[in-house]
């Protein structure tokens, strides 16, 4: 029994972290499926929920008001959700060159989201964080892919600045989104992206739905192009930054309610997990956003059951040392996070490793109990520069 249980969740573990990105890397190079792209210039909305984000607004709109897009073909949202730290007043400032501000009670990032769209003019809705930066062309890219009448949507490249000051912890987000990158770019070359990032993403207007409370918005509303028959694709070119969370509890607290709100997501979308009616797309869907969400029970089985196999071979006496090793390294990564060991990578990556299956319990857990989460305080690190650096998450910037 205890043979059947270690190899069930061995191959669990197996095609989640391995055999899964394998596939979409595969999948892109063997059945690509190129889409239109061209220099154009659509009537767009960008749209910007905020909640007392007086520290970061100011930047965000002035970044916002530089990038190179035509004046007369852009329009500008903040939707702010009851802010009541001097947010509305910044924004109020930017009325004379175009900004229209959206005062509201609190009730929640998707009713601020939802008013703000329906003030809306664009043919494109481009949305977008408050603390989050674009580069210079970062609108003429997100737009490009619109061009092709099949696209539906597109994701930008989330971006992070230099990771110097934080923790171990949180400076494993960053590891994280270079995997991401990268197999996002796989997907959207065969077919679709499984879903955008909140910093950077745009949608053709008519296709966008009411976003409900409980869920990851930049989940629903992304995939709701798909459900419309239309792909969602990736342009790397679109780039937006943004300033890694500066602890590990605040990136916990983040990863908690991202994992919570995005179970929810998929619940909303299970029509999409149908692999008869979306192919490819409902295993991408069902491989990143559910298996490697639950991974953490496998993980338990192979904990609890490799010690106990010891004495049946070295397959397993390795399992428990790589395991011991992982999760001591993750241990140490956490302890000593304030200190340069710890941002070195086999302690990086173990921490964080650990840490999102901490978090993966906590919002599982979240599910089961039926606790939503439509409001909270952004407790995070604000833009301070709109230019990139060679410490920033790029490509080659190591």
């Amino acid at each position: 029994m205890r043979t059947r249980l270690f190899w069930g969740a061995g191959a669990a573990i197996a095609y989640t972290y391995a055999l899964f990105p394998a596939l979409v890397l595969a999948r892109a190079r063997l059945r690509p499926r190129p889409h239109l792209t061209a220099d154009v210039t659509p009537s767009l909305s960008i749209v910007i929920a905020a909640r007392n984000e007086v520290d970061a607004i100011g930047a965000k709109l002035e970044n916002v008001l530089s990038l190179d897009y035509p004046e007369a073909r852009r329009q500008i949202v903040v939707a702010s959700d009851g802010s009541d730290d001097g947010t509305d007043e910044v924004v109020l400032g930017y009325e004379d060159r175009g900004v229209r501000l959206l005062r509201r009670s609190r009730e929640g990032k998707a009713p601020a989201l939802n008013a703000a769209v329906a003030a809306a003019a664009g043919e494109i809705l481009v949305f977008t964080d408050a603390n989050s930066i674009f580069a210079p062309d970062a609108l003429r890219a997100i737009v490009s892919p619109f061009a092709d009448p099949a696209v539906g949507g597109v994701a930008g490249d989330q971006r992070y600045l230099s990771t110097d000051g934080v923790d171990s912890i949180a400076a494993g987000e960053l590891r994280y989104w270079d995997l991401d990158r990268m197999l996002k770019a796989a997907e959207s070359r065969a077919g679709n992206v499984i879903s955008a990032t909140g910093a950077i993403y745009a949608i053709r207007r008519e296709l966008f739905d009411i976003v409900p409370d409980g869920v990851t918005d930049d989940f629903v509303t992304s995939t709701g192009v798909i459900v419309r028959g239309y792909r969602l694709v990736f342009a790397p070119s679109a780039v937006a930054y943004e300033p890694v969370a500066e602890t590990g509890a605040l990136e916990f607290d983040r990863k908690v309610r991202v994992i919570t709100r995005g179970l929810r997501s998929v619940l909303v979308r299970r029509a999409l997990l149908n692999p008869f009616r979306h192919g490819f797309y409902a295993v991408q869907l069902f491989s990143h956003k559910v298996l490697r969400r639950m991974m953490v029970f496998p993980l338990m089985v192979i904990a609890v059951t490799s010690p106990f196999l010891w004495r049946r071979g070295r397959l397993y006496q390795a399992a428990t040392v790589i395991q011991l090793a992982v999760y001591g390294a993750g241990a140490t990564g956490a302890l000593l996070r304030d200190r340069d060991i710890a941002r070195r990578r086999p302690f990086v990556v173990a921490t964080f490793f650990c840490f999102v299956n901490l978090a993966s319990i906590k919002a599982i857990w979240n599910l089961v109990r039926g606790h939503r989460i439509d409001r909270w305080e952004p407790q995070r690190a604000n833009p301070t520069r709109t230019d990139a650096s060679p410490k920033e998450n790029v490509p080659g910037a190591r």
